[in-house]
C-alpha cells in the first residue's frame, strides 16, 4: 500500500494527458468560432464588410482618393477684382466698387449654372454704399481656365438674379420727385443663354406702382 507522498507515475501521466486533451479542445473551437465570424461578415447575402465601401478600404489600408470636384468659384473678394480687372466695365461703376465699412464691399455675388458650363456662373450686383441702389449687374462665366464675362447691365437702378436657370434683371422706373424707397414702376426681363454662345431677352413684364399709397388721399373725381 502507498503512502500518501508517495507519487503514482502513471496518474501524473493520465493527467498531463488530460490537459493536453482540453487546450486542443479549446483552440479547436476558437478556431471555428473566428472562421464562423469570418464567414458571416465576407457572405454573399450583403450584409458584411464589404458593404461599407470605403471603411473597408481603409481598414485593410488601402488609400481612397476623393472625388474629383469642380474649378472652384471666386469668392466675394474674387468677384470684385473679376469687376476691377474686367475692361468692359465703365469707370462710374469701378468708382462705386470700394468698401464701405473696413473690407466690405458692397456687392451681391450669386452661383449657378446659366450657360451650362463645367462651373457654376457667377452673377455680381454692384451697389451704393449709400443706399444700396444697384449701379451694375455682371455674368461670368468659366471658359479655358478664367472667368469671361458674357452679361453686362449699367442702367441704375438694376439687380440681377437666378431664377430656376434663367437670368432675371430687375430694373427700376423713378418718375421725377421719387424717392429712392418708391420707384414709379418696375421691369423684370428673363434672359435665357442661347447654343450661339450668348443671353436672349425672353420676356418683360412692367409692373407700375402707385403713388397715392402711403400718401395723402386723392379726391374722388367729379361727375356730371
Amino acid at each position: 500500500m502507498r503512502g500518501l507522498t508517495d507519487p503514482d507515475p502513471e496518474a501524473g501521466q493520465r493527467a498531463t494527458a488530460g490537459r493536453g486533451t482540453l487546450q486542443a479542445a479549446f483552440t479547436a473551437v476558437a478556431v471555428l468560432a473566428a472562421l464562423a465570424l469570418f464567414m458571416s461578415a465576407c457572405g454573399t447575402g450583403g450584409t458584411g464588410a464589404r458593404d461599407e465601401g470605403p471603411a473597408y478600404a481603409e481598414a485593410a489600408g488601402a488609400s481612397v482618393s476623393p472625388p474629383a470636384s469642380a474649378s472652384p468659384t471666386p469668392d466675394s473678394l474674387g468677384a470684385v477684382k473679376l469687376v476691377q480687372d474686367d475692361p468692359t466695365v465703365s469707370a462710374g461703376v469701378k468708382r462705386e466698387l470700394k468698401p464701405c465699412i473696413g473690407d466690405e464691399y458692397p456687392v451681391d455675388v450669386s452661383y449657378g449654372d446659366l450657360t451650362g458650363g463645367a462651373s457654376h456662373d457667377v452673377v455680381v450686383n454692384v451697389l451704393t454704399c449709400e443706399d444700396a441702389v444697384g449701379v451694375g449687374s455682371y455674368v461670368y462665366r468659366e471658359e479655358d481656365g478664367r472667368y469671361e464675362n458674357v452679361f453686362r447691365a449699367e442702367e441704375p437702378p438694376v439687380y440681377a438674379e437666378i431664377d430656376r436657370g434663367d437670368l432675371v434683371v430687375t430694373k427700376q422706373v423713378y418718375e421725377k420727385g421719387d424717392p429712392v424707397s418708391s420707384p414709379s414702376a418696375q421691369y423684370v426681363i428673363t434672359y435665357r443663354w442661347l447654343a450661339s454662345g450668348r443671353f436672349t431677352e425672353e420676356d418683360r413684364t412692367r409692373n407700375d406702382y402707385s403713388s397715392g399709397v402711403g400718401g395723402d388721399p386723392t379726391q374722388a373725381p367729379k361727375t356730371g
